[in-house]
């Protein structure tokens, strides 16, 4: 299992590849099946665990992410013919090894940072097994062998039955995810909004955010840990999540549902495909529609909508799919 070096695997508090690749690799583990995990120092797993580096170069500065990605996939690759099948969820980099190395390749392909990547996954369609994590996150240019949705481990999320009055932000503090937008949606709902994120953009940050952060209307909580995001998530009205791209994914979508809380969502990239609208949530498409939406949680049904993610988004459901995804790989048939 090639993963992510940002942070450790999993992380601490950010780091959605890190988790997914954790729950996976865990999860696998679990069911018999022997995983190497190849990641940072910091990180854990009940499986073989190889570090190619001593720490991510988000959780520690002075290192140059270009060296530690270089010494890292190597490391992967010159032991490659040791495994069955590599699988790369480490975004397109390691794709110009797989005519190189033995065993097949499978690639997660966790989002496009720009088009101008795709030229690299397309000239490797032939020699990758592409598994997209939202049918809206596919390209017309490659081919896959699955959509698999990230999965989420239910132990670390609460039902609550009975919501706070606020709405939450829970996600990166940068333009594209929308947090100006969700105090915009709080103000004109007249509900208190609690923010927690990772600061990713800081100059969007100091202008859009932290002048409207008073501690009453608007509380900043910093980048929360597992045990603060579930408390978080299971307690807010809903969680908002006003994005302006076309998301792949949205981790924090589907942890929200998990405890009941539903979610009012900008309907862009795979929010159609994680939110049922009227049923876990509402899809709207500006500001005031997402405020309007507030009025009408209680039709939203909680125990549904844990129901709900906890079958569409539980990590049984995403390793029982890629174990059928290896399986095709290595029967030579995806």
């Amino acid at each position: 299992m090639l993963a992510p070096i940002a942070w450790a695997t999993p992380p601490a508090a950010y780091g959605p590849w890190e988790q997914v690749t954790s729950h996976l690799t865990e999860g696998l583990v679990a069911r018999g099946i022997d995983v190497t995990l190849f990641s940072t120092g910091t990180s854990r797993t009940a499986g073989t665990h190889v570090a190619t580096v001593a720490a991510g170069y988000a959780e520690r500065e002075g290192q140059d992410p270009k060296v530690l990605e270089y010494l890292h996939i190597s490391q992967v690759m010159g032991a490659a013919g040791d495994f069955d099948l590599v699988h790369n969820q480490f975004d397109f980099m390691p794709l110009g090894f797989s005519q190189l190395i033995a065993p097949p390749m499978v690639t997660t392909v966790h989002g496009f940072s720009s088009e101008r990547i795709l030229p690299v996954y397309e000239r490797f369609n032939a020699d990758n097994h592409y598994v997209s994590i939202s049918d809206a996150n596919r390209s017309e240019r490659l081919k896959y062998v699955a959509t698999v949705y990230n999965g989420v481990d239910r132990k670390q999320f609460t039902f609550r039955e009975v919501a706070g009055d606020y709405l939450l932000y829970f996600g990166r503090i940068h333009p594209e995810k929308g947090a100006a937008e969700a105090i915009a949606i709080a103000r004109r709902a007249r509900r208190p909004l609690w923010i927690a994120g990772l600061v990713q953009d800081r100059a969007y940050y100091e202008e859009q955010v932290a002048p409207h952060v008073d501690g009453e209307n608007v509380r900043y909580l910093g980048n929360v840990g597992p045990a603060q995001r579930d408390r978080l998530l299971g307690g807010a009205a809903a969680l908002l999540h006003p994005i302006s791209f076309a998301e792949p994914f949205g981790l924090s979508v589907a942890e929200s549902m998990m405890t009941g809380t539903p979610v009012i969502a900008f309907a862009l990239g795979s929010m159609p495909e994680l939110i049922d609208h009227g049923r876990t949530g509402f899809l709207v498409d500006t500001v005031e529609e997402a405020a309007d939406s507030v009025a009408d949680l209680s039709r939203i049904d909680r125990f549904l909508t844990a129901e709900i993610a906890r079958d569409r988004f539980s990590v049984e459901r995403m390793v029982a799919s890629y174990i059928e995804v290896y399986r095709k790989v290595l029967a030579g048939v995806a």
